[in-house]
């Protein structure tokens, strides 16, 4: 409680505190078409650094009343032209005109993740895919990683429509860290049955970095790291919202969302809300599979100041979702789901029934998932240096429900929380140096409330110290950094009778970790990039202490205090060719893992599956062991705009990873969780860009193949070979306008025409019982879904 109440205080020192003078400056310029030399209204020019932006006039026009002179880097944009990135010193110039080329392909953009300040994309050495609010919203998907997991390299594991966990390369849960509004999200992390509990619908931009990035952020971002940005703070002088809304046919999915953001004279503020909702999915083979509803309702809002001394931001976040777990349970008869009941105080098995499908309130077992979060952002000045802090406080309840004759007891409630920090100093860049120093980490406990304990109570803290440089010589950019982490855990013991379910422990790991880089930009279109990085990760308490079994998986798990910190050296190498209509990005990457964690199935004494009896239940019993592990591969995005056909769009994009164990476990030395290769290629074709009613309108239509993968890990029959598939998807959207302003923006989009029945290798589903009358293994992926979103922008 003291912790608390120094954090909140000290928020109100930051937030009201620090308004020490700084040099103002007026910063004007205009931004033009470089062929008509028209000007561009809408335009938006952006500081990253400084959380502040403008828009063009009209005229062009464009105007920063009160900015703080320095050294920045600045992002100038504008739909249908390639963005422009240039570093400019306001300490000597007062006003800047920009010219942008026309392009459909968008070639570089700006980066915050893996740096210590706001890069190019072109200038760090590290593969990073930027997907921007407008792309998130012409994709059909039923939730935030299942939108991303297009992108090459990114998979995800999933457990119907509801829970996707998100896979970069090969790796995921606690190897994948997940950054939100520049706050590590720190939820169950760790589990399956559920995601990453943040408002999809009040996302602005997401950008995802393929690689350890341990140098910037610690354990945890061994494979790398997916930063969800929600906040961007309206312009000067303006008050602005949306209202969206879609529907999905499948599921009877239906999302809302309103948010509304103002900026006065650099007081920012802002609110946002999202609803969601879905019955049951269904696919041509298992029809309408029962219970993997859910609902969520989401809150969020922040206040802040924008000065030229730099800004404070305060925010608050509340997620609260409900959903079903899927047992996939049948009929021996009938192969039909089933449903428990309390029949006079017997659990009795029924069919379940068209309006048990149709609901979006889940049946037992369900979960309820809520996610409360409040942080504080700041950037102030010091001459010309910058200090930047961060400071979060996070709390995780999860409760797990699966007794249908007591409904509300909570067979697992984990409380969660966690205080995190991030103080970083920047010095002003000097000779073309641009170089940071800073420490992070966080403190956190996690208590058990439930009746059952699957893992047992305990607390740790992580700190962890780094240098991280920049240099440019043109046309080179070197980058790299060293950092040393030390994470201490202790567990309480746990008595359950005369017997200890958990042994009580105190644990210490420590790592040295760092990357180096280049990126040389060998030409004005090709950029060749090398990066290595060594990272780390600590084992988790699930891994360390697991003695339990829950409702959300088929598994029994045994942890292992002896396992040790895992550690990689992975190698980078890429090339990127940007023209003005073809753009190629290719990547290969070599990843050996020491110490590599995973569980396997136990074998009984007598043979065959180890099985543990939990209450009425059985489950197959699995422990966490360690090898040495290596992951390779490669990936490829080709987008080509042919001339003169200025309105076709053509792209296709290749990933692949393969991940082996050093020796064999269980007769297979392949890795769990490797996705299968994929192609994805891509038509799309853009019209009316300068309509006065329809405007920007397109239509794409795309084929996703996924090819078979023969390399499971087949070790203690824990996974099996999965076939190919080939998913057909179409899409056509258009910007609605009038008053010389875009009233709504419309999308209409079909997945899945063909209605193809299919298992993804990373569902979970796949290995539910066998339908006693088909014969078919476990439960299949969503069918044939059709969909519509609408959003419409205010202005105040």
């Amino acid at each position: 409680m003291k912790r608390k109440q120094l954090f909140f205080i000290f928020i109100h020192i930051l937030f009201f505190g620090s308004t020490y003078a700084q040099t103002k400056i007026t910063f004007t310029g205009k931004v033009t078409d470089a062929k008509s030399h028209e000007p561009l209204s809408g335009a938006s020019i952006y500081f990253p650094d400084l959380r502040t932006g403008a828009a063009t006039n009209a005229e062009g026009a464009f105007t920063f009343p009160a900015i703080a002179g320095g050294k920045y880097l600045v992002e100038v944009s504008h739909l249908g032209y390639s963005s422009l990135i240039e570093t400019i010193d306001l300490t000597t110039i007062s006003q800047k005109d920009f010219e942008l080329q026309s392009s459909v392909i968008e070639n570089e953009g700006v980066t915050v993740t893996g740096v210590s300040t706001a890069t190019s994309t072109k200038r760090t050495p590290i593969p990073v895919t930027l997907i921007k609010k407008e792309d998130l919203f012409r994709n059909i998907a039923t939730n935030l990683i299942d939108n991303i997991s297009h992108v090459p390299g990114v998979a995800q594991v999933s457990t119907g429509p509801a829970i996707s966990k998100p896979f970069i390369r090969g790796l995921g849960y606690n190897r994948v860290l997940v950054v939100n509004d520049g706050v590590r999200q720190e939820g169950q992390q760790w589990g399956d049955e559920h995601g990453i509990e943040i408002d999809e619908q009040n996302v602005s931009k997401i950008e995802v970095l393929k690689g350890p990035a341990s140098l910037m952020y610690g354990s945890d971002a061994l494979a790398g790291v997916i930063n969800v940005i929600s906040i961007v703070p309206a312009q000067d002088g303006q008050v602005k919202g949306n209202i969206a809304s879609s529907y999905y046919t499948n599921n009877r999915q239906r999302n809302f969302h309103a948010a509304i953001d103002g900026n006065q004279k650099g007081f920012i503020w802002g609110l946002n809300g999202s609803y969601k909702a879905a019955a049951d999915y269904r696919n041509k083979y298992d029809g309408y599979v029962f219970n993997s509803k859910f609902n969520e309702k989401d809150f969020g809002g922040y206040i802040g100041l924008n000065k030229n001394w730099g800004y404070s931001h305060l925010y608050v976040t509340r997620f609260d979702q409900k959903l079903g777990l899927i047992e996939g349970e049948r009929d021996p008869l009938t192969g039909m789901f089933t449903k428990e009941i309390d029949n006079g105080g017997v659990v009795d098995d029924v069919l379940a029934s068209h309006q048990d499908f149709t609901s979006s309130n889940p049946f037992i077992p369900r979960q309820k998932i809520r996610h409360f979060k409040t942080a504080t952002d700041n950037s102030f000045r010091v001459g010309k240096d910058r200090i930047t802090l961060v400071l979060g406080y996070q709390r995780n309840l999860r409760q797990e429900f699966g007794n249908v004759l007591a409904p509300d007891e909570k067979s697992l409630y984990f409380d969660l929380g966690t205080f995190n920090y991030n103080l970083q100093y920047h010095f002003a860049e000097k000779n073309n140096w641009k170089t940071t120093i800073g420490v992070n980490g966080m403190e956190q406990s996690s208590k058990n409330k439930g009746d059952e304990q699957l893992i047992p109570e305990y607390s740790f803290l992580d700190i962890g110290g780094f240098v991280y440089t920049q240099k440019r010589i043109d046309p080179i950019t070197l980058s790299g950094g060293i950092r040393f982490d030390n994470r201490s855990i202790d567990s309480k013991q746990l008595m359950d009778g005369t017997d200890i379910k958990f042994e009580g422990f105190h644990k210490d790991f420590s790592n040295i970790s760092g990357s180096a880089g280049l990126a040389w930009e060998a030409s004005k279109v090709v950029t060749l990039k090398l990066n290595l990085a060594r990272g780390f990760r600590a084992p988790g308490i699930p891994e360390l202490a697991s003695n339990g079994a829950h409702e959300g998986t088929n598994r029994y798990e045994y942890g292992e205090q002896s396992l040790r910190s895992e550690t990689s050296f992975q190698t980078d190498a890429g090339i990127e060719v940007a023209g003005e209509h073809v753009s190629i990005n290719a990547n290969i990457f070599y990843n050996p893992i020491r110490n590599f964690i995973y569980y396997r199935k136990l074998t009984a004494v007598a043979g065959g599956d180890s099985i543990i009896t939990d209450g009425i239940n059985q489950f197959f019993a699995f422990r966490f062991g360690q090898d040495n592990a290596r992951l390779y591969g490669a990936e490829m995005n080709v987008d080509i705009h042919p001339h003169p056909l200025d309105w076709l769009h053509i792209e296709n994009t290749f990933s692949w990873v393969r991940g082996e164990l050093s020796s064999e476990q269980g007769g297979s030395k392949n890795l769990p969780f490797i996705p299968a290769a994929r192609l994805i290629n891509e038509i799309k074709v853009d019209l009316l860009k300068k309509a006065k009613l329809f405007r920007n309108l397109f239509i794409r239509a795309e084929l996703e193949n996924t090819f078979a993968q023969n390399h499971p890990f087949t070790g203690y029959n824990t996974e099996t070979k999965t076939p190919g598939y080939s998913l057909f998807n179409m899409g056509i959207g258009t910007e609605i306008r009038g008053k010389k302003k875009t009233l709504a923006t419309l999308l209409i989009g079909a997945n899945n025409i063909t209605d193809v029945a299919y298992q993804n290798h990373l569902s979970r589903l796949k290995y539910a019982p066998e339908n006693p009358v088909t014969g078919r293994i476990g439960v299949f992926n969503m069918g044939r879904n059709f969909s519509i979103k609408l959003n419409v922008p205010i202005e105040f």
